[in-house]
Parts: C-alpha cells; structure tokens; sequence
C-alpha cells in the first residue's frame, strides 16, 4: 500500500522518531520528522503535511502551545500530541487547545496507526480553539492504564453536553470525575448541583428534584425550587440513581425525554436547561432484571458509560495518590510527611475496600498521628489492622455485612485448597446470601409476600419466583 500523505513528526527523543518514521513508512506513509517545535511550526506554514504528531516536551517549545496556532493558520490539519506528562491536566489542555488526540507515552504503535488512519480518513471541520486556560489544580490522579482511559474520555466529554453515566464501587471518585466534567466543561460558568437519592426519603425526592408549588403538599407553605431549577445552565449530577423510587424514574424518563419537567402542583412546563452526569455504585442491569429500575431511564442515562477501576485495579497509582494525599494533609494543616518505600510497598498489599477514599483517610491519620516524619511499614501495617473490625465480634462496632461475607469467602477459599469450583462459584454465593436473607424477611412479615416485596424492592412476581427456585417454605412465624 502506498500512500501520498506526509506527516510530520516533532518529538526530542532520536528513538522515538526513528520508531515512529519507520512504523508510518511500513504503512505507505511520507514522514518528515524533527526535533524542533520550531522546524515544525515552518513546515505547517509552508503548507507542509497532512497530518502532525507532537510530543508535548521540547527543547524551545511546548508543543501544546503550537496546537491552537496550528489550528489558527490550518484549522483542516489535524494535531495528535505525545506525552509522557500522563495527567489529567495534560489530556484536557490537548482536548481544549484543538488536539485530535492524546496519546500518552508508552503508547501501543497498533494504537497509534489506529489514530492516524482515523485522523486521515475524513476532513475536520473548522472548530474555535478553547482561549481560557484551564487552572492546575488536579483533580485526577494516576498513571496507570485505566486511570489514562479516563483522562482521554473526560477530556473529550469536556467538549460535548452529552449525558455521562459513571459506574464504579463507593471511594473511587465518581463525584471528582462529575465535577471534572463541569469545571472544565461547557458549562463551567453555571452551578453544579449534586443531590444524592439515597439520602433522600422517597417521599421528597420528586419536589426535590423538580420543586413544588405552594399548598402541592401538606408544609407546602412556598412555592419550593428544585434542584433542575437550581442547576440551570449547569450540571445536574445525580449521585447513586441506582436508588430512584420508580415513581420518580418515570417523571425523570419524561424530561430526559421532553426536556421539560413540571414543578409538583404545578401546570406551566419549565424547560431543562442542564447536563446530566448520573452515577451509581449498583449494577443497573441486574436492578432492570429484578424490575428495580426502568430499561428505558437506564438507556437514555447511558448515553456515555464511564466505568472508574477500584484502586485493587491500579496498584500503581498508590504512590502517586499518597503522596497527593499527604500534600493535601499537609495543606490542611497537618505536619508534612513522606512514605518509606516498604511503607509504599506495603500500602500496595492492601485490598482496599474503600479504594481511594480509605487511602485518603489513612494518609491523614498517618499525618496526624505519627511524629516521624518518614512514615514506615510498620506504621502503615499499624494503622491498616486498626482501621479493620476484629474478626470475632469487635469491641470497635459491628461487623458490616460486606465485612463478614469477606470473611466467609476467605474461609470458603481456605476450604477449597487443591481449587475453587470453576463452573457456578458467582451463582453459589449468591444463594448462599439470597437464601438466608427472603428466610429472614419473610418471617418478619410472617409469610406476608406483599409486604416481603416491598420491604426487599423487589416486584411480587420476581418474589415468589425466587422462593420457587430457592425452594423456600412460606412461614407464618418469626422462626
């Protein structure tokens, strides 16, 4: 395959020019390839080349401060920018200043190729560079693979109005990533309005979110504005929509749908002038299986899922994150510390069930409470065993749910030393936990399945499905 196009390479390191003008030249490319942001700006304004990759760090420029005036001069020649910098700051300045892409080094040249055929197969309509700068403050942190996934996809979310759906377990920064998305957004000079639906009785959650007209409900005694109203021409972020009354999904569906909603009590329609970003910690297709929420709410919410990893899935990160922690401590007030490298090595070790929410709160207590100023292992391993309940029953409080089914499986894999069961171990322990937990209800209720549907949010039908399959006795006792 031949190919006429010429791109233009600017990065200082020999290999990595040498690597990428012979991976484009295998692929039928013309290359020119230098290490100056100044070789590289004359070669654009002769009319040079159909296509730019640039590394970020140069020895006379920054390349992305050649971006914008790129796109000035030719705003149809496509800019892909190179980094080893990999912060979210630098992903989002490549978004915002024009960059088709950001690629951060170590980069995939499979990767690569994708991007620059991707970039050479349609022309690229003028669009106006973003002039404000965006402050340093960072407030995503990481380095590794998944945490660059992320940077990328915020970074290009920040230029759309698209609805965002971000999943992932409690303590991994769904709201960060929601305000990311606002502060660097389109919206930045609007509010972000944050209401969590499970702090919320279900009772109020329709006038808080849509507001209330006066006398609507008994206390009503003002005309009450709701959260839609409060975030207009912002953000709307709906945190843990996992736990929507159903009654609320559907008046949600109808604005989504209508992009208009009407107060409670009220008549005139008021148009909905915010971007939705949603989040949940749950599995939203088993709540669409176990009919807890709406298919279609779920659909036009998903517009752009965006999962964050647990911290167990970037150990790498911790480092970093740490070390970011203990700045913020240190910022707060607390004495500056610093982490040996058993102390890192360590905190690695961890499972981290609060992910990086419960590194935060160790880097602070380890700040607070230790005089050294280099924290060691053994410090860490201290405070680590500390934080966790006792295995019998604890003077410390009770035993969480999650902690003891974590106890249980341990022991289970204790048990099951030549191997786990391959083939049903998910249903298995399912059972295990569903079982006990319709005995339990029903029993309380004393057999009553209406009232055992309702206590667990289940429907009736998916209830006595359940103690079908589960071969449950109705009971009539507590027993």
């Amino acid at each position: 395959m031949t190919d006429n196009r010429t791109i233009l390479i600017a990065d200082d390191d020999r290999a990595i020019r040498t690597v990428l003008s012979q991976a484009l030249g295998r692929n039928g490319y013309q290359v020119r390839a230098t290490s100056s942001a100044s070789t590289l700006w004359r070669w654009v304004e002769d009319g040079e080349g159909d296509l730019v990759i640039t590394d970020v760090v140069m020895p006379d420029e920054n390349g992305l401060d050649l971006v914008p005036r790129i796109k000035r001069v030719r705003p149809d020649l496509r800019v892909v920018v190179m980094s080893a910098q990999s912060t979210f700051m630098t992903a989002l300045k490549a978004a915002q200043r024009g960059a088709f892409e950001y690629l951060p080094k170590p980069f995939d040249l499979k990767e690569l190729m994708a991007v620059v055929e991707r970039a050479l197969a349609t022309p690229q309509a003028p669009a106006e560079a973003e002039e404000e700068e965006a402050g340093e403050r960072l407030p995503l942190v990481g380095r590794s693979p998944a945490m660059q996934e992320i940077y990328r996809t915020v970074a290009r979310l920040t230029t759309t109005d698209l609805t965002v759906m971000i999943t992932g377990e409690s303590g991994t920064g769904k709201e960060l990533v929601a305000r990311a998305l606002h502060d660097y957004g389109r919206r930045r000079g609007g509010p972000f309005i944050a209401i969590n639906m499970a702090a919320i009785p279900r009772e109020l959650i329709e006038s808080e979110l849509f507001g209330h007209e006066r006398g609507a409900f008994t206390g009503a005694l003002n005309r009450g504005v709701g959260r839609f109203e409060q975030a207009a021409g912002g953000t709307l972020f709906l945190d843990e929509i996992g736990d929507m009354p159903p009654e609320a999904q559907t008046r949600l569906l109808r604005v989504l749908q209508e992009g208009e909603f009407t107060t409670v009590g009220g008549r005139t329609p008021i148009k909905a002038n915010v971007r939705i970003v949603a989040a949940t910690h749950r599995d939203l297709r088993q709540s669409i299986r176990q009919g807890l929420f709406r298919e279609d709410l779920f659909y036009r919410l998903n517009v752009v899922p965006l999962r964050l990893p647990p911290l167990r899935e970037r150990l790498e990160d911790i480092p970093l994150l740490a070390r970011h922690f203990l700045d913020r401590a240190r910022n707060a007030g607390l004495p500056a510390k610093q982490l040996s490298p058993e102390a890192l090595e360590r905190l690695k070790q961890h499972a981290w069930p609060g992910n990086a929410r419960e590194l935060e709160n160790l880097m602070r207590r380890l700040a607070a409470l230790y005089a050294q100023e280099t924290i060691d292992a053994d410090a860490v391993s201290t405070e680590l065993s500390e934080a966790e309940p006792p295995a019998d029953s604890g003077a410390r409080g009770p035993e969480t749910l999650e902690q003891a089914v974590e106890r249980h499986l341990k022991a289970f894999v204790a048990a099951h030393k030549d191997g786990l069961p391959v083939r049903d171990l998910y249903d298995r322990v399912l059972a295990e936990v569903e079982r006990p937990l319709l005995r339990l209800v029903l029993g309380a209720t004393r057999g009553n399945q209406i009232k055992a549907a309702a206590m667990l949010g289940l429907n009736r039908n998916t209830l006595r499905k359940k103690i079908r399959e589960l071969d449950l006795p109705v009971v009539r006792g507590l027993g």
